[in-house]
């Protein structure tokens, strides 16, 4: 008989916004798809719905116990910089949590949990909080970013491998925004920031690489 594995307290998380699972060997345009659901504000409604109070919990910090645990660690990520934006869209509150969200995934990265990853996929939305998370060391960690990118994207199969390329592509694109005016002018209006003329101008366009990704490589690589 087979053990069936015990469920963790964080397990719907990862079920939800994976729907590949585990595999590592998954069809390149349901993949595709996956990506734009997650990173394009499709999956709001039922984030709102279903974790609305888990992520509240883990903003106050009391799901922190996660991050003992590899896969904990990526579920409280998850909630902390993607969630938020779900939750709190158009509010502040959707990017009060990055600092820790960032936090954990630079604790991740040197205690070995982000090495343990099962899949690209994972490892992608683990170092998500370092180009998103402002700061005076942003540009770093986005160099940061595109090499774990880079090298993510190298290792995975080849049917996937222009996905994960371009999302390399766009944490270069985001170094070059964050290069140019040292922090997300598109979250201006939400933080009551003011805008520089050549930031309102960059507004004016709409053309945010968080929008953007595959625009370069559409199909997912088949």
């Amino acid at each position: 008989m087979t053990a069936v594995k015990d469920r963790r307290e964080w397990d719907d998380v990862l079920d939800f916004w994976f729907p590949e699972g585990r595999a590592l060997d998954v069809e390149a345009s349901a993949h595709h798809a996956h990506w734009l659901w997650r990173m394009q504000g499709g999956a709001d409604d039922e984030i709102i719905a279903r974790f609305s109070d888990l992520t509240e919990r883990a903003a106050r910090g009391g799901l922190d116990h996660w991050a003992v645990s590899p896969d904990g660690r990526l579920a409280l990520i998850i909630l902390l910089d993607q969630f938020s934006r779900s939750v709190w869209r158009d509010d502040a509150r959707a990017f009060a949590q990055d600092p820790h969200a960032l936090s954990l995934a630079t604790e991740g990265l040197s205690n070995g949990h982000y090495a343990s990853l099962e899949t690209p996929r994972f490892r992608i939305v683990f170092g998500l909080p370092l180009g998103h998370c402002e700061g005076p060391d942003h540009l770093q960690r986005l160099d940061l970013l595109i090499s774990l990118r880079e090298d993510i994207a190298a290792a995975a199969p080849i049917h996937l491998r222009a996905i994960y390329s371009s999302l390399a592509d766009q944490a270069r694109d985001v170094r070059k925004i964050i290069a140019a005016f040292g922090r997300h002018p598109h979250r201006n209006n939400i933080l009551n920031r003011k805008s520089t003329p050549a930031e309102e101008t960059y507004i004016a366009r709409g053309q945010f690489p968080h929008k953007r990704a595959f625009r370069q490589k559409s199909g997912g690589g088949s």
